[in-house]
């Protein structure tokens, strides 16, 4: 795509600057925030909101650290932006509290 190969042993750093494009943690974080954006507008009765109350105290766990939670994932995210989810309600505040934008190329 920009003419490095393997062999020229190249950081990533040094293409993601050459081509413009964003760390896949971030874009990753920011379509976790996009979706729960659009569960958290969605009325109370939608199905995807009533897994949300789904009681899971009776499930045993195994041995070990616990699994990370989608809601552990999410609350760090959003403390990290510096947001909260008072914020989903207005849709275009939100996108652009969350969005990140890939750099572009002049030239």
């Amino acid at each position: 795509m920009c003419g490095h190969t393997r062999m020229d042993k190249s950081r990533n750093e040094y293409i993601r600057d050459k081509t413009g494009v964003a760390q896949i943690a971030e874009k990753m974080r920011e379509a976790r925030l996009r979706w729960f954006g659009h569960v958290q507008r969605k009325p109370l009765v939608a199905p995807v909101r009533r897994c949300e109350s789904l009681v899971t105290r009776h499930i045993k766990r195994g041995r070990g650290r616990p699994i990370k939670t989608w809601n552990e994932t999410i609350r760090k995210d959003m403390i990290y932006l510096g947001i909260s989810e008072i914020m989903t309600k207005d849709r275009a505040q939100w996108r652009q509290r969350i969005h990140i934008a890939d750099r572009t190329i002049v030239g």
